[in-house]
């Protein structure tokens, strides 16, 4: 019995998919099972060993199964659907064709769907993803929660946040630059602060940039830098500068910038959409992207509190403490489930290999 877990999408770019596959798919993560990662360098043999190196290694064995948490599964794995467990980060491959470049249509949205028809079981980040698959998968499809832990990656400290004296007000997103993540809707939010009570308000945008003319669009709104990638230790300056986290993304698995930026005690401005409730609880300002100026007095009424800082930074701090608890809970049902995937012959023991299986 092989445990096989597709890591092959890593080392590319360090997005919220590669994040995840390292939290929680790692040989580390999944201890005490005996896991093996199967890698691949560049692209190209990314491509070529998703699409025929995962199929040929299950066929060579009756008894491996194979863990997806990155791209979806290939066609050719439907043959061995009952021993492949994919991990849904979100369903926007199917929600939201329109902000898909061409290559994730053709390589990632077609065999997305595939898998939710055919596809006995799955792992889902969230409550609002589970739900969400649920009205796209077949009716007995067992879909299982395993939601991420959350921990500090930008080494974040309050500091003196709580007694921060007012200045022009600054806002912080991260996030790849392209069309799910809506960015356009914050620079519009900043716009309506800046012309009502805020003319200082400025709004930094950290991520790369991707398919899209977003980039070239948020050029032209006052206030707005792109920052583009910055390294962990620039990112951490600019958070702590910040006064607001905003999120106006269309669509969330999880959203794990959110959780992490309430280490450094900042309130989080989000959609009021299913999955941000779930994620931000009461710790979050929930608005409506498509409504700058609603969004905006609502800030705005949220700074009206001279205690707002201490405030926020303690239902931050609560925040992250229920969001990991629940996330704890799920790692122990996931072990569970997996281990009985992999059949009674599969070990649960402390020791385990640490091999790296690399297509060549």
């Amino acid at each position: 019995m092989t445990i096989y877990v597709d890591h092959t999408h890593l080392g590319r770019h360090v997005t919220g998919l590669e994040r995840i596959t390292l939290e929680l798919f790692s040989p580390a993560a999944l201890a005490p099972l005996d896991v093996v990662p199967v890698r691949a360098r560049g692209t190209r043999q990314m491509v070529t060993t998703q699409t025929f190196g995962l199929p040929m290694r299950l066929a060579a064995s009756s008894s491996s199964i194979l863990l997806c948490p990155g791209f979806p599964p290939s066609p050719l794995l439907r043959p061995f659907a009952t021993r492949v467990l994919p991990y849904i980060h979100d369903i926007f491959l199917v929600s939201r064709p329109a902000d898909l470049n061409q290559r994730a249509r053709l390589y990632m949205a077609a065999p997305f769907k595939l898998a939710l028809r055919r596809y006995p079981r799955f792992l889902a980040n969230s409550g609002d993803t589970r739900r969400k698959l649920a009205a796209h998968c077949r009716p007995d499809a067992t879909i299982a929660l395993y939601r991420p832990p959350i921990r500090n990656v930008f080494a974040l400290e309050p500091k003196d946040r709580a007694e921060r004296d007012a200045g022009p007000l600054r806002l912080i997103a991260l996030g790849t630059v392209e069309p799910r993540k809506n960015f356009v809707a914050a620079a519009r939010v900043v716009s309506a602060l800046r012309a009502h009570g805020f003319p200082g308000a400025t709004l930094d945008i950290v991520g790369r940039p991707g398919w899209g003319d977003d980039w070239q669009t948020l050029q032209a709104f006052p206030g707005v830098t792109l920052h583009g990638y910055q390294p962990g230790g620039r990112v951490q300056q600019l958070l702590h500068d910040a006064d607001i986290f905003i999120c106006t993304s269309h669509e969330e698995g999880v959203g794990l910038p959110l959780l992490e930026a309430q280490y450094g005690g900042l309130p989080i401005i989000a959609p009021d959409a299913a999955i941000f409730r779930e994620v931000l609880g009461v710790s979050g300002i929930f608005v409506d992207p498509a409504d700058p100026a609603e969004a905006a007095a609502k800030i705005a009424a949220m700074l009206s509190d001279s205690h707002w800082r201490p405030r926020y930074l303690g239902l931050a701090r609560q925040n992250l403490v229920r969001w990991n608890a629940l996330a704890i809970a799920d790692r122990d049902a996931v072990i569970d489930l997996i281990a009985e995937l992999a059949g009674p012959q599969t070990s649960r023991r402390r020791a385990y290999r640490n091999d790296t299986v690399a297509e060549r």
